[in-house]
């Protein structure tokens, strides 16, 4: 996979040309603030990528600030061969006095979705059969799936107990459509020496061989609804230096509306920032544990992973830059699962650009995480059949690893430009992956 991120070199220079300025008294900002950034990418089987996101910010007379009153965030980004990513999000503790409310509307369309099997290593990664280099290729496709998602979700949070304790509610409603690649689509303009073969990937594999069967063979509907409490003792949500942001929620999916499936889980998030130098370096880590407590979930929603803020488009892993940067995306997937993440954050220079407060950041960060449940399904094909048997490695799952660095760029300690970059410290887990988004990961 090749890629341009033009946008990354445009922003990091024309941030650095100003970066000896002077430091300057922190500006304060009112009324209405934005940020935008372009998406300009290219990936050899789906094409450009282009469009934008802006964030918008509200905050009244200035006297919250660095706190809003109310934020809006729009994406709408295409590659050229049909994936893309339509977003609207909003949040607010104005809209209803005393009340945190979110609300996400988002389409999500992806012609290649990661898909590595189950129950993390006990699923064998053959890098080299989508690697189109190599003797033993197959198809760059063979790992991959085409996924579409409709989804709208609401949460809303309130005071319990004191400025800190509070109680989470929301729902989710999220349609799922996925099936084989498109590959009349991705091939179309092509020479015949790069198209992608017709053959089978893991996707279809795994439906011949009835671990995906029935209903979930083409996606379906999944309403969920949940509840919980949270801690809070951060300083500053964006980009905190210190506090506690702790939360344990319910997630039931019950079968309503027409959905196909009935389970429900259990998540308990840890997050923790500490100063080390006043302002400018902080150490924060994160560790959660995520399970499945009855019910059967769908494949296709195995990877989604519970939390009350979403800090980007999608929220899903393991693996990938919203869980473990460096690793394959979803190559870790369980009907349980635990992961961490620790994280360095310097922020080395401060300054005042077109009347708005800047600065520069570094992190250094390790990621880590594994199946405690493992998702049941028959493998007794395994001993029978040698096609499949290359597919699996019982009771090898253990802990996965990547560490990498990253560089921020922040406007008014609120629109946070996140660059990481990650190795995976198995090959495994894959090589390694570059990752840029809003907002810090947690």
């Amino acid at each position: 996979m090749k890629k341009i991120c033009l946008s990354v070199t445009c922003a990091v220079l024309s941030f650095f040309a100003y970066a000896q300025t002077e430091k300057q008294e922190q500006l304060i900002k009112k009324n209405w603030n934005f940020g935008a950034l372009p998406a300009i990418t290219f990936d050899t089987d789906l094409g450009f990528q282009y469009g934008g996101l802006i964030d918008i910010y509200n905050y009244g007379d200035g006297t919250r600030y660095p706190k809003y009153n109310h934020k809006l965030y729009f994406e709408v980004s295409r590659f050229t061969k049909g994936s893309g990513i339509n977003r609207f999000y909003y949040d607010s503790d104005q809209l209803i006095k005393g009340l945190q409310t979110t609300f996400d509307l988002s389409y999500l369309s992806d012609m290649a979705y990661d898909f590595y099997g189950f129950n993390g290593y006990d699923a064998v990664y053959m890098a080299d059969w989508a690697d189109d280099t190599s003797g033993d290729y197959i198809t760059r496709m063979f790992y991959k799936y085409d996924r579409k998602l409709f989804r709208f979700k609401a949460d809303i949070q309130g005071r319990l107990v004191g400025d800190h304790f509070r109680w989470i509610t929301g729902w989710n409603f999220q349609n799922f459509k996925v099936g084989s690649v498109n590959l009349d689509k991705l091939n179309k303009g092509k020479s015949e020496e790069d198209k992608l073969p017709e053959t089978d990937g893991l996707y279809e594999k795994y439906i011949q061989w009835g671990i995906i069967s029935g209903d979930e063979v083409d996606g379906g509907f999944v309403p969920t609804f949940k509840g919980g409490i949270v801690f809070d003792t951060r300083d500053n949500q964006p980009s905190p230096m210190k506090g506690v942001w702790t939360e344990a929620v319910i997630e039931a999916s019950p079968k309503i509306l027409g959905a196909e499936a009935s389970f429900s889980r259990f998540s308990l998030t840890h997050r923790q920032y500490f100063t080390l130098v006043p302002n400018n370096l902080s150490l924060g880590y994160r560790l959660a544990y995520q399970t499945t407590l009855g019910g059967k979930v769908p494949f296709y929603y195995q990877s989604q992973v519970i939390t009350s803020v979403m800090t980007s488009a999608t929220s899903e892993g393991l693996g990938g830059g919203s869980t473990m940067r460096g690793i394959l995306r979803n190559r870790v997937i369980g009907d349980g699962v635990f992961y961490g993440n620790i994280e360095a954050r310097w922020k080395f220079v401060r300054f005042n650009f077109i009347k708005n407060n800047f600065y520069l950041g570094l992190n250094g960060f390790t990621d880590f995480g594994r199946v405690t449940k493992k998702i049941d399904y028959h493998t007794g094909f395994i001993n029978l059949d040698g096609d499949a048997s290359q597919n699996f490695k019982p009771n090898a799952e253990k802990m996965h690893f990547s560490y990498g660095t990253g560089l921020i760029v922040a406007m008014n300690e609120n629109f946070v430009i996140a660059m990481d970059y990650g190795l995976a410290a198995r090959k495994q887990d894959g090589k390694s992956g570059f990752y840029m988004g809003l907002n810090y990961m947690f």
